[in-house]
């Protein structure tokens, strides 16, 4: 049973599906996010072993040595990291959207691949592996996630049938096949507290039918119980019987595989105490198996013992419910006598209230009358009070133009008699000069008539003499 690994159907190698031509693998959906929840993807990107230890890795076999050695499940999140129990409806664990956790190293790994941008030979070599069934898982899953909904039943065709089998769950207890697995994968969109990329429904009808008429293969096993011994340092221990159906060991932990090429790899980066660890991983494995059984039986005591402290708790709360509501009887009955005798004197204390609440009362609304009158007066008197300094204001406003106005008038009147002055001084000073340029001219004439007169008197002389 350990080498079930290795009988794998050689039609899925020898034979690809139609539409498959080339090494290059086309990507279906988001081409950053790879379909991831983003409440997983953010998770993957922030947690320190993607950060620092696969950084590290750059190659597409040290990734597949990777997942040989830490990868134990296929779950989205570590166990007990996710507290979904109080949570209802669409912020349920059910469907992947509600408080994130610790998320897992297969979810880790599988980004790790997306990353390095697989080839159609890489896929394949993932798919067909032999050494454990956790890398298949991983190929499968990236299948899923990143290839075209026409072409995942190309991908599942020749495995819907394989028998090897492996626990995805987290902490173990959840048993199957890669064939179960992958039929889950094609017929259910939910995976544990995640969700797969939706199919269209023409292709989901058509995966449907081909899988309904797909005849399933029968595979005999022998009912026995195993016990397998672990050889740890210097100890040996017998394996417990499972409660579980029979399962084969996990041919990731099978001592008679040989993985001589990642072996020698692990041996170099590790060294030689790399088997102590992985025994001790075996010790703390089964430790933890039967812790769990331990855990399981304590269950069921403390389950009983708490039934039984609940009756006694029921029984004396109903013997305290009785005597309370017998203790109340009483007291209502005495409170309805002293209702019945006091009743009058309440009525009178009442309507004495009633009285002096109706004179309070009135006092009151006098009150607020009288404030009421005193307010409008006071109202009134600023209103008239407003209404005078309007009036004076007005009255000085008017006084001061009026000033204004006739200052103006006084000066343009100054203004006028200063110009009437001065024209009266020009047309003076015209008429002088006018007056004294006549005076020149007449005193010019008087000079020329008199030169003219002796002239002609010389001549007269001159004639005379001749």
């Amino acid at each position: 049973m350990a080498n079930v690994g290795n009988q794998l159907p050689t039609q899925a190698v020898s034979k690809p599906a139609p539409g498959k031509h080339g090494n290059v693998l086309p990507l279906w959906g988001n081409e950053k996010t790879m379909n991831l929840n983003p409440m997983i993807l953010t998770n993957v990107l922030s947690s320190p072993y993607f950060k620092v230890q696969l950084y590290e890795l750059k190659t597409y076999h040290e990734v597949v040595d990777e997942i040989y050695f830490k990868v134990t499940h296929v779950e989205p999140w570590e166990k007990g990291s996710r507290k979904t129990a109080g949570q209802t409806g669409m912020c349920g664990g059910v469907r992947g959207v509600g408080t994130g956790g610790i998320v897992s190293t297969a979810f880790c790994l599988l980004y790790k691949l997306f990353t390095l941008k697989l080839t159609r030979k890489q896929l394949m070599g993932l798919i067909t592996h032999t050494d454990s069934p956790y890398i298949r898982a991983l190929g499968f899953m990236y299948i899923r996630y990143t290839q075209p909904p026409t072409d995942l039943i190309e991908w599942y065709d020749g495995f819907l049938d394989d028998e090897e089998e492996l626990d995805v769950k987290a902490g173990g207890g959840c048993v199957m096949t890669i064939g179960e697995m992958l039929r889950s994968f094609l017929t259910k969109l939910e995976w544990f507290s995640t969700l797969f990329p939706r199919i269209p429904v023409p292709v989901q009808k058509i995966i449907d039918q081909q899988i309904k008429a797909r005849p399933r293969k029968v595979v005999q096993k022998e009912t026995q119980d195993e016990e397998a011994e672990f050889t740890e340092s210097g100890r040996q221990g017998e394996r417990r019987r499972s409660r579980t159906p029979r399962r084969t060991p996990s041919p990731r932990r099978s001592p008679k595989r040989s993985r001589s090429r990642s072996h020698h790899r692990e041996r170099d980066r590790h060294g030689p105490s790399f088997d102590r660890e992985l025994e001790r991983e075996r010790d703390r494995q089964r430790k933890e198996r039967e812790g769990r059984d331990r855990d399981r039986d304590r269950g069921d005591r403390g389950d009983r013992e708490r039934r039984r402290s609940r009756s006694a708790d029921r029984n004396q709360d109903r013997r305290e419910r009785r005597r309370s509501r017998s203790g109340s009887r009483d007291r209502r009955s005495e409170r309805r006598e002293k209702e019945r005798d006091g009743g009058d004197d309440r009525s009178r204390r009442k309507d004495r209230d009633h009285h002096k609440d109706r004179g309070t009362e009135r006092e009151r609304s006098r009150d607020k009358k009288s404030r009421g009158e005193t307010d409008d007066r006071r109202h009134k008197d600023d209103r008239e009070r407003h209404r005078e300094e309007r009036k004076a204001k007005r009255s000085s406003r008017s006084r001061s133009r009026e000033r204004k106005h006739k200052s103006g008038e006084e000066k343009s009147r100054k203004r006028e008699r200063s110009h009437s002055r001065d024209r009266d001084r020009e047309r003076d000073g015209e008429q002088r000069s006018h007056k004294r340029s006549r005076s020149k001219e007449r005193s010019h004439h008087q000079r020329e008539s008199s030169n003219d007169r002796s002239k002609h008197s010389e001549r007269r002389r001159s004639q005379s003499t001749e």
